[in-house]
């Protein structure tokens, strides 16, 4: 974990209300870290709905595969399947060890750690959930959660969410904490979210590490939909480096205590009495992602790029995608210098339609290049100046259709070597 905290932090960090049906607890059980909190215990009430989103890379972690299971999905599927999704008692997290590329030891280790909290808690190992965050390749030691996760427990109280935030991180520099009220019916109900991720981060399906937790009476299956259409614009809109984590996962929980003050049971995603608290939830799953961007390890600039004019939106996602994981065009923007033309070379790779003679580009609202030339109009001192920003807009015109897309990153600079050369050390 860095010690210098991102220039790019949100200057105004949101009070946290409890959440009715949620206990959290934290503890420093030595996994990797030394002098800090590194597991998260949260219980839930009897009966909280789960549901959950994971990486789809080939090489998924131990924890990644245990909760694709409790889901019903299978060790192919990139998708939990909603009919079979279950309930949940509650969630360990531990950072400093992704269990990832472990073999048997790992599964081993994760089949551990749920019976330890299945055991404090009286409930089954199968209403236990798992997320790991930290180094691939070494063995997780779930000894080590005998007696703490126990103590956790009985310690778990509400309201403890930015320490729960705080025990997820690794690299990290600040805990990613969101919330949200919403009315459903007749009841208040609240939203409440925390992710981790600073770096490995190209997330397809999840980010590095995140949870949402609500007291909406949401059915599971309700929940997997809400959860699947939440992220393709939001978690799956950010990138840091272009590479996707062994351990991807998002898990959202819905404890249902708001029924007792008349929130009414949702069983559909579709339902119209949802379109408020689907907004809600979009919008916590929205500044949890941005959060991640702004976090990127060695981060100075955050980078919005907007695609337009594209043959269609998922064309525009690709041209996106192409320019934020440019290195070139990352380090330019650390330069704080307006180089279009590597703008141009990454919309050019990307694979999808794209006409020279119809590009225009902006920069921060500037137009620096149209008509496959430079603009007419350009100032260098204008676009310098504009380049000093700590928000970097980049807007790429096609002039092809009406597909339109917008993705987050941030700069690459020296500092983004340092984190990850010296990372296992």
């Amino acid at each position: 974990m860095s010690s210098a905290v991102s220039p790019l932090a949100p200057t105004n960090v949101p009070e946290m209300p409890t959440l009715a049906g949620v206990k959290l607890a934290t503890a420093a059980a030595g996994i990797r870290y030394k002098g800090r909190t590194d597991v998260l215990l949260a219980v839930m009430d009897k009966g909280t709905s789960v549901a959950g989103v994971f990486t789809r890379s080939k090489c998924p972690s131990a924890p990644v595969e245990w909760c694709r299971a409790k889901l019903g999905a299978g060790k192919s599927s990139s998708k939990a399947k909603s009919s079979k999704a279950g309930t949940a008692r509650a969630l360990v997290v531990n950072s400093g060890n992704a269990n990832a590329f472990t073999g048997k030891t790992g599964r081993q280790s994760t089949a551990l750690t749920a019976t330890i909290a299945a055991k404090a808690l009286g409930c089954s190992p199968a209403e236990i959930f798992l997320a790991s965050t930290g180094v691939i390749g070494e063995p997780l030691d779930a000894t080590k959660f005998d007696g703490v996760l126990g103590t956790l427990a009985e310690q778990a109280v509400p309201g403890e969410w930015m320490n729960a935030a705080k025990a997820i991180m690794t690299t990290d520099t600040f805990p990613k904490v969101a919330t949200a009220t919403v009315k459903l019916g007749k009841a208040k109900v609240t939203i409440n979210g925390m992710a981790k991720g600073a770096g490995m981060i190209a997330p397809d399906m999840a980010t590095m590490l995140a949870f949402v937790f609500t007291d909406a009476p949401i059915a599971a299956g309700a929940l997997q939909a809400l959860l699947k259409g939440g992220v393709e614009d939001t978690f799956n809109a950010v990138t840091i480096d272009g590479d996707t984590s062994t351990s991807d996962t998002l898990l959202a929980f819905a404890t249902g205590a708001a029924a007792e003050h008349g929130a009414p049971k949702i069983s559909r995603a579709s339902d119209p009495r949802l379109k408020a608290f689907t907004k809600a939830f979009h919008a916590v799953l929205a500044d949890l992602a941005e959060q991640v961007a702004r976090d990127g390890e060695g981060a100075r600039k955050l980078v919005e790029i907007i695609v337009e004019g594209a043959t269609s939106k998922a064309s525009a996602r690709r041209i996106a995608m192409s320019i934020a994981n440019s290195p070139l065009v990352k380090t330019a923007i650390a330069g704080e210098d307006a180089n279009w033309g590597r703008v141009v070379m990454a919309v050019g790779k990307a694979g999808e339609p794209a006409d020279r003679d119809k590009l225009a580009i902006s920069f921060n609202g500037i137009r620096v290049a149209s008509r496959g030339a430079r603009d007419p109009s350009y100032d260098e001192a204008e676009v310098s100046a504009a380049m000093k920003n700590p928000k970097i807009q980049i807007k790429v015109a096609l002039g092809l259709g009406k597909g339109r897309d917008r993705v987050l990153t941030c700069d690459l600079t020296k500092e983004y070597v340092a984190i990850n050369g010296d990372y296992r050390s």
